[in-house]
């Protein structure tokens, strides 16, 4: 019983000292570019009211303005409460990290300043954790204990499972949520369901690249891929065991070697400008984050794009 006390304990206060590092960046950053980035779903109708200079013509009403001889116009306001969808993978390649921040902690982390973001908007948000199959749903709902129970979830939550199947998940969220939502989808993006490197192929059905295009015509889908720089630059060590963290296999390589070191190298910097190209040229909105720098630029700099384009 204590150590369960204390365990709760821990978790409390790890949320509490996220939601405080996260309310400035949620404040200071994110509350004007959320609101301006992210709109409703459309323009309910209002009222109507009498036309003063400076209306746009084409609100007349004119059936009443042929009624009462004043012209009448009418007035729209935005249908503003929106459905967030935080989808993360907990696939054991996330636990990765060789600065202060794990991967998944960083996807952890990002995910509650979208959750924070949201709830001061007075929106939904719901949450898909996955490895390879659903971890857990939570249903989307308001309120800052719903988004503080998200965020526990996120950090504290232990898969059962340690691979990856973003299909599936994919799948499942457009099972589950039949209305427009707005999806951030994070992971490493490193591995598909069978253990092996998503091609990102753009001249082959990729059946990963079809499930993105599927879920982003139905939602509004936010690729967010994390990635560490040890999975691009080696350190030089001498002989290093290499564990696959979802598959188990083990590899060996000399990084002395140099043939070696920038195969591995290249092998990874590949996937991940794959990554980028596939998503630039299928038109998928993307986010690419890493440990070793700060997020906050990077969603500032998405923000500030994605404001321009409308």
């Amino acid at each position: 019983m204590p150590d369960d006390i204390n365990k709760t304990g821990e978790i409390l206060r790890k949320v509490r000292q996220v939601e405080i590092r996260t309310n400035r960046m949620v404040t200071d950053v994110m509350a004007g570019a959320y609101h301006s980035v992210f709109k409703g779903r459309g323009m309910d109708f209002e009222e109507v009211r009498e036309y003063v200079p400076g209306d746009d013509v084409r609100t007349i009403d004119w059936n009443v303005t042929a009624k009462t001889d004043i012209p009448h116009v009418k007035t729209f306001r935005e249908e503003r409460e929106l459905t967030i969808i935080l989808m993360i993978d907990l696939s054991a390649s996330g636990i990765f990290g060789s600065s202060e921040q794990s991967k998944r902690e960083l996807a952890a982390e990002v995910a509650s300043v979208l959750a924070f973001s949201a709830t001061r908007n007075n929106d939904k948000v719901g949450l898909i954790l996955f490895s390879s199959k659903i971890e857990k749903f939570i249903p989307p709902k308001k309120g800052r204990q719903h988004a503080l129970q998200i965020i526990r979830d996120m950090f504290f939550f232990e898969p059962e499972e340690r691979g990856t199947d973003i299909i599936a998940a994919l799948q499942y969220l457009n099972r589950v949520t039949k209305r427009k939502a707005i999806v951030f989808l994070i992971s490493d993006f490193l591995q598909d369901k069978d253990g092996k490197l998503p091609s990102f192929n753009l001249q082959k059905k990729d059946p990963l690249i079809r499930a993105l295009e599927i879920t982003n015509h139905r939602h509004d889908l936010i690729n967010i891929t994390v990635s560490d720089p040890r999975e691009v630059e080696l350190p030089k060590v001498g002989l290093l065991s290499l564990e696959d963290s979802e598959t188990g296999e083990l590899i060996q390589i000399d990084t002395y070697n140099k043939n070696a070191s920038q195969t591995f190298a290249n092998l990874n910097r590949n996937r991940l400008s794959a990554i980028r190209k596939t998503f630039q040229q299928k038109g998928l909105s993307a986010i690419h984050l890493s440990t070793s720098r700060p997020y906050i630029k990077d969603l500032r700099l998405f923000m500030q794009n994605r404001i321009k384009k409308r």
